[in-house]
């Protein structure tokens, strides 16, 4: 185990003696490309990986959007990306704005588009959000395509609306076929929909929605896959004029009755809305935990949806007739501390209450969000949603349906996203607006001879460096996330050699960064305990 700190130490230093270059991508990128780790990169406007060409992205890797140019990555058809991130070290893409002033729509988003089945009647449509009207088109009928992979991913402070109903979304998949691999992604502070699937057969595991605007998860025009273990996390005081929902699907813009029919099947989410109780002030543009309508089968199962002004709109004619003849199924899932739990379009008899609480569907309904005894749901900065022991969040699952029994799912015992396993731990961030994303050794010109030692580190690192001229410098660790583990430090220091000992006994086993600061910038070095 040693030696193999030690080798792991050795790559770390290898990757740390650089500094990272700032690389500015605009256009087109019309051949196999890979972007690493060591390396920053900046999208200047639309860039579209075209050509059937394929974008490689290293973990750890860092994507920048330009606010000025609404810089933004399209994959288009036949084109690949493969967004490589692990649990330690995921691929971030986020804002190109300064520390402490990255807000909501930053930048575009990622865009992958793909030749799987839509609902339009011509077979293919150009994605919205002023996309280039060829390079945008997405569609076909292939159910395979295969557009990548991406695999722990961030997407923060995306989210542009150039006009209404004419957005980026932070991840928006276009006919993306169920060939692409899409698992462990969170989408940040999005400014408009955090997921937003048009058509396609693409299946997902492990989202995030975070503090988004508009929507958490939209499905339309014809989308069929399969969402499992999925979270939502949304901001009391935050929503779009358009109207916030967890879950909004349509079959169409019009509710048409196009095949193939919108007919997503979801399992195992978690929709923690913006009530916290009964009294919390709210945005007054939230509106529903799941909006379903305009001729969409989608479906819910396992799941658990809490804090909504309504819990369940099912809405419209052709939906009600889905319910009332099973293709479109609540089931084994939650509603906790919404104001109203049902709602059906205006004008309607049905019984939609009687519907949910059909005693084969075993739903539940909770009075108030602490009923499911998830552990801290609400805080922001660090949320825990897994259920505490006494939960009964943690039994009622159930995959007997049809649209279950499929190899994609997995058949657990717990409703809701989250059993006794965190899957969000390491590489998912909560507090993107504070991250420096520094991972290497920016230059100092105060600042040289910079030792740390041991590294490894077991109860102390020393740290030792020379500095030009007489200096006031803080130091810091962090963790992957980016959240301070130590307290910060300041001191003023004579030119020199200099030398200072971190207590890092406390520490538990993983990977930290120790920064060093003065008025010019700031070098930081990768620690492993």
């Amino acid at each position: 185990m040693k030696k193999l700190l030690l080798i792991l130490a050795m790559i770390a230093s290898t990757f740390l003696t650089k500094a990272q270059s700032i690389i500015t991508v605009s256009g087109d990128i019309t051949s196999n490309t890979t972007w690493t780790r060591n390396n920053q990169y900046v999208l200047s406007g639309f860039v579209y990986v075209t050509a059937n060409a394929e974008l490689i992205i290293e973990s750890g890797t860092i994507i920048k959007g330009d606010k000025a140019t609404k810089g933004s990555l399209i994959i288009t058809r036949g084109s690949k990306i493969f967004a490589l991130g692990n649990a330690t070290e995921p691929v971030i893409f986020t804002s190109g704005e300064p520390l402490g002033t990255r807000t909501y729509g930053d930048w575009g988003g990622l865009i992958i588009l793909g030749r799987a089945p839509i609902n339009d009647p011509a077979g293919e449509k150009v994605i919205e959000g002023g996309i280039d009207a060829v390079k945008g088109l997405y569609g076909g009928t292939d159910v395979s395509d295969n557009s990548g992979t991406l695999e722990f991913v961030r997407i923060e402070f995306p989210g542009i609306a150039f006009q209404p109903n004419n957005e980026i979304n932070g991840l928006t998949c276009g006919g993306v076929g169920n060939g692409t691999t899409i698992n462990n992604i969170q989408v940040s502070y999005s400014g408009d929909d955090s997921y937003e699937f048009f058509g396609g057969t693409v299946n997902c595991k492990n989202l995030i929605s975070y503090r988004g605007v508009d929507d958490d998860f939209d499905t339309d025009f014809g989308f069929s896959g399969n969402l499992q273990f999925i979270v939502a996390l949304r901001d009391s005081n935050v929503a779009d004029v358009s109207g916030s929902n967890g879950f909004e699907s349509d079959n169409d813009a019009t509710g048409s009755l196009n095949a193939p029919l919108t007919h997503a099947t979801v399992s195992n989410a978690t929709i923690i809305g913006p009530l916290v109780n009964a009294g919390t002030v709210i945005n007054s543009n939230y509106k529903r935990g799941a909006h379903i309508r305009r001729s969409s089968q989608e479906s819910l199962y396992n799941s658990i949806i809490t804090g909504y002004p309504v819990g369940l709109f099912i809405d419209g004619t052709n939906c009600e007739t889905s319910a009332t003849a099973g293709d479109l199924e609540v089931k084994n899932t939650v509603l906790a501390g919404c104001l109203t739990n049902f709602a059906v379009a205006s004008g309607s008899a049905w019984d939609l209450a009687g519907w949910y609480g059909t005693g084969l569907f075993a739903n539940e309904i909770q009075l108030n969000v602490s009923d499911i005894s998830l552990t801290d749901p609400h805080n922001y900065s660090s949320p825990n949603f897994l259920p505490q022991m006494s939960s009964s969040m943690l039994f009622g699952a159930d995959f007997l349906s049809t649209r279950l029994t499929n190899s994609f799912f997995d058949a657990v015992t717990y409703r809701g996203a989250f059993g006794s396993i965190d899957w969000t731990s390491g590489w998912a961030n909560w507090t993107p607006e504070t991250n420096n994303y520094i991972l290497s050794v920016n230059s100092i010109n105060s600042i040289s001879s910079f030792e740390v030692y041991p590294n490894p580190v077991s109860d102390v690192v020393n740290v030792k460096f020379n500095l030009n001229k007489n200096e006031s410098i803080s130091y810091v660790i962090k963790d992957l996330s980016g959240r301070e583990v130590s307290l910060k430090n300041e001191m003023n220091l004579n030119a020199g050699l200099n030398s200072f000992s971190v207590n890092t006994s406390e520490l538990s086993k993983g990977i930290y960064f120790l920064s060093i600061s003065t008025h010019a910038g700031e070098k930081t070095v990768r620690l492993i305990k």
